[in-house]
């Protein structure tokens, strides 16, 4: 099944190179019409004044919120104590926790995607295909092992969600790390959500999610062992080797269809 985004047809009217003249036209218009400007100097072209005197006036993205319990103060102040802020790790839980909340969405759109595509198809690998825990991922994929990879997801979101309270915060709370990746992750549910978009490319922004949330898995762990956090360390190092499956199946599925779609390697089959 080819993909029709990469077709070449003549609605798409972009590029000089359709219009040399035209294009020609343009450049003896700048060369005629220079306006007086001297030369390029980023970081002091007037632009970066601006930003400048909206940063140092603005206020904070947000703040934490105090603990909700008071098993949560007692244990935040113990921390300050020695020197350790545990809300910084309430904020990157929070940040977590608004990732996996918009990864499990961002499957929802891709199975829905995948259903009305590819209904009763499957990549060729070597037949049958592996589960969403395989170790060896051959690049096949199907709606079962999507949907677990949308439930594990889920499972992650309910365990950040866990840890946060274990900790006295609230779950529920906006933090500025969650509002940041909140808006971070905009143009992923945009791009797998949109009708238009093909499966390759809702993968090429499920691949950019699952290489964040890696990456995020990581500083999490970090950060939690750094303050005495250990079993919620050892939890989190098994939602990161998860991850690293789902990461996995996507940059393998992702190479498969665009090699597919190139001509170099097995297409879709029914």
């Amino acid at each position: 099944m080819q993909d029709a985004s990469t077709r070449i047809t003549l609605q798409n009217r972009t590029g000089v190179q359709r219009s040399p003249q035209d294009f020609q036209d343009m450049l003896d218009g700048m060369e005629e019409f220079q306006p007086q400007l001297a030369e390029p100097d980023p970081g002091n072209d007037g632009i970066a004044e601006v930003r400048a005197e909206y940063i140092s006036e603005q206020e904070p993205l947000g703040t934490i919120p105090p603990p909700a319990t008071p098993t949560g103060m007692a244990k935040s102040a113990m921390k300050m104590l020695t020197g350790n802020r545990m809300q910084v790790l309430v904020d990157k839980l929070a940040e977590r926790l608004a990732f996996e909340r918009t990864g499990t969405r961002l499957y929802d759109a891709l199975i829905a995607k995948y259903e009305t595509l590819y209904a009763g198809s499957t990549l060729a690998g070597r037949g049958d295909g592996n589960g969403a825990d395989a170790d060896d991922y051959d690049g096949y994929v199907s709606r079962e092992t999507l949907v677990e990879v949308r439930n594990q997801e889920a499972e992650h979101f309910m365990l950040v969600a866990d840890a946060i309270r274990r900790l006295g915060a609230d779950p529920t709370a906006e933090t500025p790390c969650a509002d940041s990746v909140g808006v971070q992750s905009i143009g992923l549910v945009q791009t797998v959500s949109d009708p238009r978009t093909s499966l390759a490319q809702s993968l090429n922004a499920m691949l950019t999610a699952e290489l964040a949330d890696n990456a995020g898995w990581e500083l999490l762990i970090q950060l939690a062992e750094s303050l005495g956090q250990d079993e919620m360390a050892d939890q989190f190092r098994d939602a990161l080797a998860t991850e690293a499956r789902h990461l996995q199946m996507i940059r393998s599925w992702l190479t498969l269809l665009v090699m597919a779609e190139s001509g170099n390697a097995p297409a879709i089959v029914r």
